[in-house]
């Protein structure tokens, strides 16, 4: 009987790490840049009580045996990297890739690590920096007489410079892309670092070598479906509230063994 309260036990924990993984997506659905993630389970060991295959008798075998599961856990989660929707701002320092690959930020540790989120300003000294004041990489500098700035599809800054008929070219931008992002580690600020997982980063020309190409002026959404999340939070309420009753089922049932025996 008290199998039966344990299995439920662990489908109570999975389900309270799925809820919390949907609460999560849901508070970041209007965040720039951000990935929702999705759970990954996985059964528990087998009780393996009569062995598939093994003699019933001298000339026939069991077809299928007797095996017993103990229950699920949460092995994972996972990174779903599918674009958002591209929305139209107009602010010349807001940049979307267009297609796979990634801004390359420096830390203040003299680390990188790497956003899709493309709201870029300028900092005190002129240099183009996240909202929190890191680094983008490669450091491209503004002039303080800069009019207007440009960035094209494949990345090359230019500013039009009072005074000067020609726009004058601060640099050159780059996107980085991994064999598989899903293995970075998320760090928060719409940021992830490289692992082992990931692979090394290849670093390009955006609209290159299979790499997304930049979009002036407009911003990439959350990818996280509002819908599809409201309707997997219901599914896991009611797991959940199945999983409940299974352990309510065990109590009564040794309620009544308690009472009578």
């Amino acid at each position: 009987m008290n199998q039966s309260l344990w299995i439920s036990k662990t489908g109570l924990s999975a389900q309270d790490t799925r809820l919390a993984t949907i609460a999560n997506n849901l508070s970041n659905a209007a965040t720039v840049g951000f990935k929702r993630d999705s759970v990954v389970f996985e059964d528990l060991l087998y009780q393996i009580r009569r062995q598939p295959g093994a003699q019933s008798s001298q000339n026939t075998q069991l077809p299928s045996g007797l095996q017993v599961g103990t229950g699920v856990r949460v092995i994972g989660t996972q990174k779903e990297f599918s674009a958002g929707s591209v929305e139209v701002t107009d602010k010349p320092l807001d940049l979307a890739i267009v297609g796979r690959g990634f801004f390359e930020i420096l830390l203040p540790d003299g680390s990188t690590a790497y956003t899709r989120n493309g709201q870029f300003q300028v900092s005190a000294d002129g240099e183009i920096v996240t909202a929190r004041g890191m680094v983008l990489q490669p450091s491209i500098t503004v002039p303080e007489d800069a009019q207007t700035i440009t960035v094209s599809s494949d990345g090359i800054v230019e500013a039009s410079i009072a005074g000067q008929a020609a726009a004058q070219q601060l640099g050159t931008l780059t996107v980085t892309n991994f064999v598989n992002p899903t293995g970075l580690q998320a760090i928060g600020s719409n940021m992830f670092i490289e692992t082992a997982a990931s692979g090394t980063p290849t670093t390009g020309t955006p609209g290159t070598q299979g790499l997304g190409s930049l979009e002036q002026g407009a911003l990439e959404n959350s990818n996280v479906d509002v819908v599809e999340e409201l309707v997997s939070m219901i599914t896991t309420q009611r797991t959940y509230e199945m999983n409940s009753k299974v352990i309510s089922t065990a109590d009564q049932m040794l309620q009544f063994i308690a009472q009578n025996l």
